[in-house]
């Protein structure tokens, strides 16, 4: 259990179904996550990981249970607006980019949604290209990226607004051993160094096994291992 003071994620006895019931996706889950804390969620596909990230990021509502993220409701209109603005990152599966977009333009556009000056947009977009090797592709358009380019920029884009709170769904899923490794390296960089809360979902083990602490997801439930 966190220590209430640093503590970022509080999720009491969730549940969630889908189909009107007939397929039970999470039931009675409780997490708590503290600032600087990497947690991996391990599981197979289908386990209820991502649904999981998806309360949490306010992109679905609990059908019974509380959740607080960073001291906000999620499920609140309010609270989720300023929730996204200012508090969190979310790295999405399917990347979710803007394809007719430059990876510069991409990354800017949580920086627009802030009012942040362009300067400094421009200048915490050139600093996280560098961490993550994708500098020389600036200029050039999602739909001419790799898809381990598209990933870092995902990541990239979710760190811009220097989020409390980064959830990772499969975070390293499209990007071969020696870029997954290294992008896994800057996220718990992040972490210890920020005190930025990570929450990632995974099926790899290796990944799991190397956060601060790994939460089983098996038949809509959470253990920790």
């Amino acid at each position: 259990m966190s220590n209430p003071v640093d503590r970022l994620v509080a999720v009491r006895d969730v549940w969630k179904a889908y189909d009107g019931g007939r397929i039970a996706v999470l039931e009675g889950v409780n997490l708590d996550v503290a600032a600087g804390e990497m947690v991996a969620l391990w599981g197979a596909s289908g386990s209820g990981k991502s649904t999981l990230l998806h309360l949490l990021g306010g992109l679905d509502a609990p059908d019974r249970g509380t959740l607080r993220v960073c001291g906000l409701d999620p499920v609140a209109e309010a609270d989720r607006l300023v929730l996204r603005r200012r508090h969190l990152g979310f790295v999405f599966q399917l990347h979710n980019l803007i394809p007719d977009l430059t990876v510069a333009e991409n990354l800017r556009v949580p920086g627009l949604a802030t009012g942040e000056p362009p300067a400094r947009t421009a200048a915490r977009t050139a600093e996280l290209a560098a961490q993550v090797g994708i500098a020389h592709r600036l200029g050039h358009r999602i739909q001419d990226l790799s898809g381990g380019e598209r990933q870092r920029t995902a990541i990239c884009r979710a760190l811009m607004n220097r989020p409390r709170l980064l959830l990772a769904d499969e975070p390293t899923g499209s990007l071969d051993e020696r870029t997954g490794e290294a992008v896994f390296g800057l996220l718990k960089e992040l972490a210890v160094r920020d005190r930025i809360a990570v929450v990632l979902a995974t099926h790899e083990r290796r990944f799991a096994e190397a956060c601060h602490r790994v939460l089983r997801v098996r038949e809509g439930r959470l253990a920790e291992v």
